[in-house]
């Protein structure tokens, strides 16, 4: 992995441990509220999926890979 990629993975780990704390030490709930906690989570997760996908498919129609094609033929000067 490139540096801006390890830094932006590292900051979204930071930041998911983050608001995982913050949900834990939330008050006490019962098991009618987990369902929904529970289905919240999965919406949350869906979208961050769907927005992460259409971001690097963006990226990577403006910098399209370069070929793997290695001419074997001398140049002709």
């Amino acid at each position: 992995m490139k540096g801006a990629d390890m830094m932006a993975w590292v900051l979204f780990y930071h930041i998911a441990t983050l608001l995982i704390s913050l949900l834990q030490d939330g008050s006490a709930t019962d098991f009618n509220d987990l369902g929904k906690l529970l289905l919240g989570g999965f919406a949350l997760a869906i979208a961050c999926a769907i927005a992460f996908t259409f971001v690097r498919l963006r990226l990577r129609d403006k910098k399209p890979p370069a070929s793997n094609f290695i001419s074997i033929s001398q140049e002709k000067k």
